[in-house]
């Protein structure tokens, strides 16, 4: 694999943090409750259905664990479309843990920033996912590594707020989406040292999953990186209009290594499942119409949000004036900002993973 020029100067803009921007990352989506009944049935016609989910990773599944002076999440217009405010998730609105809740019938899990006001809330699980973070630290120790992150919930199973059955009877969502790369380009690591730093990426991912599994996690869904190539960030060079081919070559080492790691891991046990993002960005971004003829989104590698004058989406300048723009309609967009998807862009990628995820459930 050419690593010559690799995605240098999409990390480094990627990591560029000066105006409390975190890239590369998503959120949680939220349950309708009419969907409860029909959605649990659809699943599985025998078994208990899993009760609560329990998630870790970074932006692509935070519903809200960045702190405010660290993410751009909590600034308008994030939460424009769900709930309706800045509430932390890197999107407009709902985004992969909202999905996953909705499909297997639960609210999605409280943050666990938020957990002291949780009460029975937590019955729902706990969202453990930071903005930003990476399986090594990525900020220093500003934001929890996933080890960390799996340590809190290993105190919270020893102090009893959870039991292993609780864990047993959950799925566990594990995502990472870049930020460790981003990380060590920004701190000095070269493009020919890259190609030996993703194996140890996905070695370090795979050491957390199996103490997930240890812990007692029989249903972990992981997902695959997606198309780091087709950010906005990356797209914007050619105005919008192309993938950067060499940076999704990375990303398919990345992938390789990382569903070799998963067939390690299942050698004994079903226990791991991915969600592939990779398959699911790409058929998105390049079936341009509908099932009805119409345009699903008509410019997809364009933001809605984006910042003028080198500040990000929800930026202001010393005086309170917005540094961004925002599209009319987030709806007809699929990314949100610089990385993020939108609601919409969210809701068309779990479209394309639904029905895998109702066969990889009746196996269970």
């Amino acid at each position: 694999m050419d690593t010559s020029n690799l995605f240098l100067s999409f990390f480094y803009c990627c990591f560029l943090l000066s105006s409390g921007y975190i890239c590369i990352q998503g959120s949680p989506l939220n349950h309708h409750h009419h969907h409860h009944r029909r959605q649990k049935h659809e699943i599985s016609d025998e078994g208990a259905m899993p009760t609560k989910l329990f998630v870790f990773g970074d932006s692509y599944a935070d519903t809200g664990n960045i702190r405010k002076s660290l993410g751009n999440s909590w600034n308008e217009p994030y939460g424009t479309t769900f709930p309706g405010k800045p509430a932390g998730r890197f999107s407009d609105g709902r985004i992969l843990t909202d999905y996953l809740a909705k499909f297997l019938g639960v609210k999605s899990p409280l943050a666990y920033e938020w957990m002291e006001l949780g009460g029975k809330k937590l019955q729902n699980g706990l969202n453990f996912a930071y903005g930003g973070s990476g399986v090594f630290n990525t900020l220093g120790d500003l934001l929890p590594n996933m080890s960390t992150q799996i340590g809190f919930f290993d105190k919270l199973m020893h102090d009893s707020v959870y039991t292993k059955w609780d864990l047993k009877s959950s799925v566990v969502l594990v995502c990472l989406s870049g930020n460790d790369y981003g990380a060590f380009l920004a701190q000095g690591g070269t493009m020919q040292d890259l190609e030996k730093f993703i194996p140890r990426v996905v070695k370090q991912l795979g050491a957390n999953l199996k103490r997930l599994q240890e812990m007692g996690a029989t249903k972990v869904a992981v997902t695959s990186l997606q198309p780091l190539g087709c950010l906005p960030r990356s797209t914007v060079d050619s105005s919008f209009q192309r993938c950067n081919t060499t940076q999704n070559e990375a990303v398919a080492y990345h992938n390789l290594l990382l569903q070799q790691a998963l067939a390690e891991l299942n050698n004994k046990t079903s226990t791991f499942f991915l969600i592939d993002l990779y398959t699911s960005f790409t058929t998105v971004l390049n079936q341009r119409r509908d099932y009805q003829g119409n345009f699903r989104f008509q410019t997809p590698l364009k933001p809605c949000c984006a910042g003028i004058d080198g500040y990000f989406c929800g930026g202001v300048d010393e005086k309170g004036t917005k540094m961004y723009t925002v599209c009319s309609d987030p709806k007809s967009a699929f990314f949100w900002d610089s990385s993020h998807p939108t609601e919409a862009g969210w809701h068309a990628v779990y479209t394309t993973f639904k029905s895998s995820l109702q066969q990889v459930f009746k196996s269970f």
